[in-house]
């Protein structure tokens, strides 16, 4: 490590320490401008040997559990780092007291997460859009007529909401948790990918690529020479990388993020799991739309590509209601009356039929009418 990133980093701990709460806000925005601080901290996290990693990760923590949002995006940035890092030690022989201070910093990241202000447990909801209703996911009229059968009827407007949680606070690491705790903190990374820098996406790339062939004949065909042993992975952990390499995607990085992709659908495929195939070959198939020939730039606004179909009207103008139906029954009704022949018995008759038949008629209307109606709401 150079002496002058060494520098840019004791600088970096020793100003923070004596900040006071009050400046703590404007001290968040003023880090932006401190360009050669974020490859320097990178380089510490990289190194097997480092007397600046400890206090290095001791400041992030103090970031996080600040609880200002741009030092919390601030440390962020750094996670996918910090992941591979946690995940190269057994393999690499590290120094057990380097991997530690990473460990500390990563549980202590999610035991923050998992509860709220008050130190009640979180539970994240996530509602399903209704194929009825129209969202930003979809539009109804794209789809097509839905089968109206009893079990439709039956699950109109019905809401199905997935729960994550309650999540159990941790104090280390071990074979059963490890990757629950990881994805975990990939979700909270995704949740903020808005705000993720290039730097930190192309360290997400790179994780994923690393951890999905290294072990295999890929790692062959990528030319890495990091380590040569496998890493167990889990379908939930490539999800969430696969969710962060589609922002890359569509944020400048297409050419590690392809190869990232190909990669996690490689060792999808190697170990059979559907929900990182399914959701994998999802995001390859739109690749191939012309929303992405336009190209994505590194500069401008942070966001994901998508197709937005066109909105079209929620009832046509020859929909059929319940007063056309009425309508067009006086109308017929109207223009057999006037076709009757006007003489003084058949007018009775007539009048004496409709008397005797009137109630049934109405009522069959009214029957009519009624079901129509319900069918009609059913439908929008």
């Amino acid at each position: 490590m150079l002496a002058m990133d060494q520098g840019v980093v004791e600088e970096w701990l020793s100003e923070f320490k004596t900040l006071p709460d009050s400046a703590v806000s404007s001290y968040a925005a003023s880090l932006k401008e401190k360009g050669s601080l974020v490859p320097a901290l990178y380089k510490v996290i990289r190194e097997n040997y480092s007397d600046l990693l400890e206090p290095v990760c001791h400041q992030l923590f103090e970031f996080y559990r600040s609880g200002e949002p741009r030092l919390q995006r601030f440390v962020l940035q750094f996670l996918p780092e910090l992941l591979w890092s946690l995940l190269l030690a057994p393999s690499a022989a590290r120094d057990p007291h380097t991997s530690g201070c990473i460990e500390a910093l990563l549980l202590g990241i999610y035991n923050l997460e998992i509860v709220d202000k008050d130190g009640q447990s979180k539970v994240l909801s996530f509602t399903v859009p209704s194929l009825s209703k129209p969202s930003v996911y979809h539009e109804p009229s794209t789809i097509g007529s839905l089968a109206l059968t009893e079990g439709a009827l039956a699950n109109h407007g019905l809401r199905r909401v997935v729960y994550s949680g309650p999540h159990l606070q941790r104090e280390t690491f071990t074979a059963q948790n490890r990757f629950e705790v990881l994805t975990f903190l990939l979700l909270c990374y995704n949740a903020a990918l808005s705000y993720m820098t290039s730097s930190s996406l192309q360290s997400l790339c790179q994780l994923s690529s690393r951890v999905c062939i290294c072990g295999y004949p890929r790692q062959q065909l990528r030319r890495y020479k990091g380590i040569s042993s496998r890493l167990t992975v889990t379908s939930e952990f490539l999800v969430q990388l696969i969710t962060g390499i589609h922002y890359a995607l569509c944020n400048g990085e297409m050419d590690l993020g392809s190869k990232a992709l190909d990669d996690v659908l490689y060792r999808a495929q190697l170990e059979l799991y559907p929900e990182a195939l399914l959701v994998g070959n999802a995001i390859k198939s739109s690749q191939q739309c012309a929303a992405l020939k336009s190209g994505a730039s590194k500069e401008g606004a942070r966001s994901i590509q998508v197709e937005i179909t066109p909105t079209s009207s929620r009832i046509s103008r020859n929909a059929v209601t319940s007063l056309s139906i009425r309508g067009h029954r006086w109308k017929r009704h109207g223009s057999q009356f006037q076709t009757l022949p006007t003489h003084p018995s058949l007018l009775t008759t007539l009048c004496r039929s409709s008397a005797c038949h009137g109630f049934s008629a109405s009522g069959r209307l009214f029957s009519f009418l009624s079901f129509t109606t319900a069918l009609l709401i059913c439908l929008l």
